[in-house]
């Protein structure tokens, strides 16, 4: 793995505008901050091969060592990523009735999860004056209070920073692909650090299309006249609604779509990856069913955990549709394609030469079958 330091962090992600907001290279170190979704570099640093580089997910990423260190294969042509199964789920009797976005799954599972003692801490998205900010949460019950969608990029990855400062070792996180993958890489050690330990213990990753920058989503938000504090969740509703819902105390309001697409994060295209392809298991809305979530397994205690949830009335499973299955790995293939040949081109992919650095890694012939 092609690891180097801040400068190479600046040059290849930040002032190249790919940072994704995931806060990685955040309270790692006093050298990086993060601000309304901004990242920047406070103080220089010289050091040659940093953690900060190491965990960036648009820097030298190795999708075959990745996927081999995560699931103990290549990476493979598959449009949803490496998986055991997949299923359509929702949450179960034990968890009861509650406002969930979509079919609760992340929280019944979250619950689960901080109840058996399996996490000592969860690194969650709330709402500080209406913006989103990240959020540690240690109790069950702090749970609920994170239930619901940001659409937006929220340096995540620095509350995980904290919390292993702070001497948690047994985290869980909920995280978006981008911010999957920067934990992905914190679990592999990727400095070889003689004492490390791993401090992420389960990982769900959201299924991810794009996200806005903190910046433009206040700017619509208040051009709109809404006032930011009074903002409790956001969604888009399944097509052909063609809307992003905003709902506040006062009521609900919706903004077509495309404006709100046209004020994606730019980093966003870069990204292949739709369904948090480097987590334990991921959760995305079933497209038609409000109330149910898509459930991918991925990992072996990903599935340990799933089944057990089940087990005990946490969380319902039931088999999916092969209409859904399908479309939902044509979305995944086709966000992949897209990202994939936006990279080849601007020569991200597998960069060889002296001084230059990819964004990605892959071996050829996988890329060829993705894009092909």
């Amino acid at each position: 793995m092609n690891i180097f330091g801040p400068k190479e962090l600046m040059e290849d992600v930040i002032l190249a505008g790919r940072c994704t907001g995931c806060g990685a290279c955040v309270d790692i170190c006093p050298y990086f901050g993060s601000h309304m979704g901004k990242t920047a570099m406070l103080f220089p640093c010289t050091i040659a091969r940093g953690r900060c580089f190491a965990s960036c997910p648009r820097a030298e990423v190795d999708l075959d060592l990745l996927s081999e260190k995560t699931f103990g294969a290549p990476y493979a042509e598959v449009p949803v990523g490496s998986h055991r199964k997949i299923f359509v789920s929702r949450s179960g009797a034990r968890i009861g009735n509650a406002n969930y976005q979509a079919g609760g799954t992340v929280s019944a599972l979250l619950s689960f999860v901080l109840e058996k003692g399996i996490i000592d801490a969860a690194v969650l998205v709330d709402r500080q004056e209406g913006l989103p900010r990240p959020r540690r949460i240690t109790e069950p019950q702090e749970v609920l209070s994170c239930a619901s969608s940001s659409f937006a990029a929220v340096p995540v990855i620095s509350e995980l920073n904290r919390a292993v400062r702070d001497g948690y070792r047994r985290i869980g996180t909920v995280a978006t692909p981008c911010q999957a993958v920067a934990a992905a890489l914190i679990r592999i050690n990727p400095l070889d650090e003689d004492e490390f330990i791993n401090p992420l213990s389960f990982i769900i990753g959201l299924f991810c299309t794009w996200a806005l920058d903190l910046r433009s989503m206040t700017a619509l938000f208040s051009g709109r006249g809404l006032d930011l504090r009074s903002v409790i969740r956001c969604d888009v509703p399944p097509p052909p609604a063609e809307k992003f819902e905003i709902v506040t105390g006062g009521g609900k309001h919706d903004i077509p779509l495309q404006e709100v697409r046209d004020l994606t994060s730019p980093a966003c295209a870069w990204c292949p990856d739709m369904t948090s392809e480097f987590a334990d298991v991921s959760v995305g809305m079933l497209e038609g069913s409000a109330g149910k979530n898509i459930l991918i397994i991925r990992t072996p205690f990903g599935e340990e955990i799933a089944e057990k949830a089940r087990e005990e009335r946490y969380i319902v499973l039931d088999e999916i549709p092969p209409e859904q299955l399908r479309n939902l790995e044509r979305a995944a293939a086709a966000k992949k394609r897209r990202a994939l040949l936006k990279l080849k081109k601007e020569g991200l992919l597998n960069t060889a030469g002296k001084g230059k650095r990819a964004c990605f890694r892959l071996r050829p012939e996988i890329l060829e079958k993705l894009i092909g």
